[in-house]
């Protein structure tokens, strides 16, 4: 095994001897050098691993130095050495992007601690990872086999993210295998659960708060004082909100984050409606027909959330200021960041931003997105990158500023879809990849939850004889015609309208202005 190679670099070297030596019998490869100057010759000739750097030195200072070394190799790690405490010197090195910071007199143990941090930090972390996944990995399997409400579902699969989002960090894959295949057997398990218990759901006001009760249930106990921004994301997962939860921690607190469940189908013109609403679909058809539409009719199926919104307001008893944006492309986003200050006096400002659902259509029809958004974690990447510079995040900026309580949601999350399920439906079946309504339709029994009376579970009938199917697992629907060229073209790509855990366990967060 390779020796760790240290540049060590001090005016007051030869008093560092029994430092040196602790560190050559842990087998440390040490060099040493008494100038910035003999520093930067010694690492323009030589492969160091990691430098120890005193601050105070005759010529050039250490801060002196250390941009230098940097504009040589900027990854090599430097460890500033320094008497002093001042508070400048601190930021400066900081700001320079040291790897540690000591305080002499230091000791052999701080020395090999600051190594261990440095150069072993990722092994270790690793390490400790995958030994704790182990253990839990146990633990997961045998909640898989007792889990039995939705409160204990929705902590698993939060669980399950948790040890995603720690498993992607590291580089041991095997351990990734492993929890991906728990989620395939969380997923097949869930799908058993919903179709037990999801029509009992509508009737149990102790039952999980569902989209067409979120309204009611969730936002309207926080519009109380504060005047609050209400942010749903269409098509945002719970992982994809964790990725880029800690970006709004500069500017927001989390107060409370509870995880709600979307009604079937999951898909924004069921859900997101639901919402505004307050409304089942099958309530909807039967109060607002002319806002309401099926899969069949033509024209925008989201066109009435904002109507829908005042009559949920006023059945509720809410005399508030409020307005509602939707954005769609990034004009539409700059335009109301820039004219964001007009929102101030409202009570409620409600917007909703469709750039998730886009990107995961974009994935199916782009062949960069495909590349860019290849897996999970990809997709995350991605969000976070969106988010981090989007004007959805200048317009949650200029609500902290203005004091506003930030409320985000979704309507659904997505899937990554794997394998085809063959079915086969009349032309008035709907398009949709994870879920079918239409008559006669023809399919594979094992890989859907059927509802033959829709009505059941809340959902209009657009013919007699309609049903609806939904997909479970990471299924998505294939007709036989053209079957290989469809499958090709639709496999690993994010579909919802579905059975799963990402799809119907989705996040509600409210955040105070810090």
């Amino acid at each position: 095994m390779k020796k760790i190679s240290i540049l060590w670099v001090d005016d007051e070297i030869d008093l560092l001897k029994p430092h040196i030596i602790f560190l050559e019998k842990k087998n440390y490869l040490v060099t040493t050098c008494q100038s910035g100057q003999e520093a930067i010759e010694e690492i323009e000739k030589t492969t160091f691993d990691i430098v120890f750097l005193d601050e105070n030195m005759p010529g050039i200072s250490g801060l002196e130095t250390l941009t230098e070394i940097k504009q040589i190799d900027v990854s090599l790690p430097v460890v500033m050495i320094t008497k002093s405490e001042e508070e400048y010197l601190m930021d400066e090195a900081i700001g320079s992007k040291i790897a540690d910071y000591l305080i002499k007199p230091v000791n052999p143990n701080q020395i090999l601690l600051s190594l261990k941090k440095s150069l072993d930090n990722s092994r270790l972390v690793s390490e400790r990872t995958t030994a704790n996944y182990q253990q839990e990995f146990r633990k997961i399997a045998m909640d898989l086999s007792m889990v039995n409400s939705y409160e204990e579902w929705a902590e698993l699969y939060k669980k399950l993210i948790f040890w995603e989002l720690q498993l992607e960090e590291i580089e041991d894959s095997s351990m990734f295998e492993i929890l991906e295949s728990q989620k395939v057997e969380a997923n097949s398990q869930f799908s058993k659960f919903i179709d037990k218990r999801y029509t009992d759901w509508f009737e149990d006001e102790d039952g999980p708060i569902m989209s067409h009760t979120l309204f009611r249930k969730l936002i309207k106990p926080e519009l109380k004082d504060e005047k609050t921004l209400l942010v749903v994301v269409d098509n945002l997962r719970y992982d994809q909100w964790l990725a880029f939860e800690e970006t709004l921690s500069t500017f927001y607190k989390k107060k409370k984050e509870v995880p709600y469940f979307s009604i079937l189908p999951t898909a924004t013109q069921y859900a997101r409606n639901a919402i505004f609403s307050g409304l089942t679909p099958l309530d909807m058809e039967k109060q607002h027909p002319n806002w309401w539409k099926n899969d069949t009719d033509e024209g925008g199926k989201n066109l009435y959330e904002k109507e829908f919104l005042g009559a949920q307001l006023k059945r509720l008893g809410l005399d508030l200021k409020w307005e509602y944006h939707k954005i769609s492309n990034l004009k539409q986003g700059k335009q109301l960041a820039h004219n964001y200050k007009a929102q101030k006096d409202n009570d409620l400002t409600v917007l909703v931003y469709n750039f998730v659902d886009m990107l995961s259509h974009s994935k199916t029809e782009m062949e960069v997105i495909k590349e860019l958004a290849s897996n999970d974690k990809a997709y995350r990447s991605l969000t976070v990158s969106w988010f981090k510079n989007s004007p959805l995040l200048d317009i949650i900026q200029q609500a902290q500023s203005l004091g506003q309580k930030l409320i985000i949601t979704t309507d659904h999350g997505t899937i990554n879809v794997k394998h085809p399920s063959k079915v086969i439906g009349d032309r008035e079946t709907s398009l949709n990849l994870r879920y079918k309504t239409g008559r006669s339709l023809t399919y594979e029994d094992k890989d859907v939850l059927a509802a033959t009376d829709p009505k059941k579970i809340h959902l209009p009938n657009i013919n007699v004889s309609s049903s609806y199917i939904f997909a479970k697992n990471d299924l998505f629907f294939a007709y036989p015609n053209n079957y290989n060229h469809y499958v090709g073209y639709y496999r690993n790509t994010y579909q919802h309208g579905g059975v799963s855990l990402e799809e119907m366990i989705i996040p509600f967060v409210v955040l105070e202005a810090k």
